[in-house]
């Protein structure tokens, strides 16, 4: 089949250009003993998580249990799960996960700690558990605030039944993540305690990752994808991109307007700062202005040609994470050629 005689709007992903993205980042990493484990939560599909690890990636990050009960289901052994897991439900299913993979865990607070100390000392799941200290040195979400708190949980968790302090996390790195972690060992080496892993990402900073030595292990995810995000940063070029929406133009109310059917179900309302929400390939002047759930509202008035009704259209998205989520499957695709459908399994696993 052909890309072409594909119902629209559809989600293409270029086998090509996924498979050079994988290697390019790969080899990169490779090159400055940098260990890779990427973010599944931008493609949520075991294979290409299996491509990541078959071409060197030591395990994967997944952002919810969710997506990592998907990706062990899959066969995927090594998971990294980057987020404070609290309450009796989601400790149950960490434990059940601990029987299966080898897993490790982030926290930013002692109660968070505390919790998976009890439930992996009272259950009869391997241990210890590897837990690694969030640190945030500017995102403004999740992370201790400074390296004294660092140090003190880093300690805490040396000292809790059931767990092992296995580094310390960010996201994304700065300029400011080499002097944290250095302030922190400093506080750690008289209590013995050493940082065995630095675990650093995004997507952005990617081609930046050996300029900070701290640094063990990188996360990113949508290197495989791109998007319009990426390109701005410089972190990728358009003949990177490997993802794609076709849509077609299904109404042309005025001269300057056009109306696609793909709307805020297809590209989400995530412009990450961008105007608009993506990039029509064939028509780069237009302004993707504006979306209702199943409409797409699109001002060629720059264009010196207008499309025409039922004309199909290539959009680079905005942020290629929340589509790949909107989306119960993806097409993979050579050429003009299908080549696979994938079921995009971890859609939706927000729990």
């Amino acid at each position: 089949m052909r890309i072409s005689e594909l119902d629209t709007p559809v989600a293409i992903v270029d086998l090509d250009r996924l498979e050079a993205n994988i290697a390019r980042l790969q080899a990169y990493l490779d090159a400055h003993g940098i260990a890779n484990r990427p973010h599944i939560k931008t493609h949520k599909i075991p294979a290409i998580a299996q491509m990541q690890v078959s071409a060197g990636a030591v395990g994967i990050t997944c952002q919810k249990l969710g997506e990592a009960e998907v990706m062990a289901d899959a066969g995927l052994s090594d998971i990294f799960v980057p987020y404070n897991l609290l309450g009796p439900a989601r400790l149950q299913r960490l434990i059940a996960l601990m029987r299966r993979v080898t897993l490790s865990v982030t926290v930013d607070s002692a109660v968070t700690a505390r919790g998976l100390s009890w439930a992996v000392s009272h259950s009869d799941a391997p241990a210890p558990l590897d837990v690694l200290v969030e640190f945030d040195t500017g995102m403004g979400r999740c992370g201790v605030q400074s390296p004294t708190e660092a140090a003190e949980l880093a300690g805490l968790i040396h000292s809790l039944p059931g767990l092992r302090f296995g580094g310390l996390m960010t996201y994304p790195f700065n300029e400011r993540t080499q002097d944290f972690v250095e302030a922190v060992r400093a506080l750690l080496k008289p209590e013995g305690v050493s940082i065995a892993r630095v675990s650093a990402g995004g997507t952005p900073q990617m081609w930046r990752a050996h300029t900070c030595p701290a640094i063990t292990e990188y996360r990113a995810g949508m290197y495989v994808y791109g998007d319009r995000y990426t390109l701005q940063s410089g972190a990728m070029t358009l003949d990177d991109c490997a993802l794609k929406v076709i849509a077609t133009v299904v109404s042309r109310p005025t001269a300057a307007r056009g109306i696609l059917d793909a709307g805020s179900k297809v590209f989400s309302s995530d412009t990450l700062g961008l105007e608009g929400y993506g990039l029509i390939l064939e028509y780069p002047q237009a302004r993707f202005y504006g979306q209702s759930e199943e409409h797409g509202h699109v001002d060629f008035s720059a264009c010196p040609r207008k499309p025409e009704i039922g004309e199909q259209v290539t959009v680079i998205p905005n942020h290629c994470c929340p589509v790949s989520n909107l989306f119960d499957q993806i097409v993979g695709a050579r050429g003009e050629h299908v080549e696979v459908v994938w079921p995009v399994a971890a859609r939706g696993r927000v729990q």
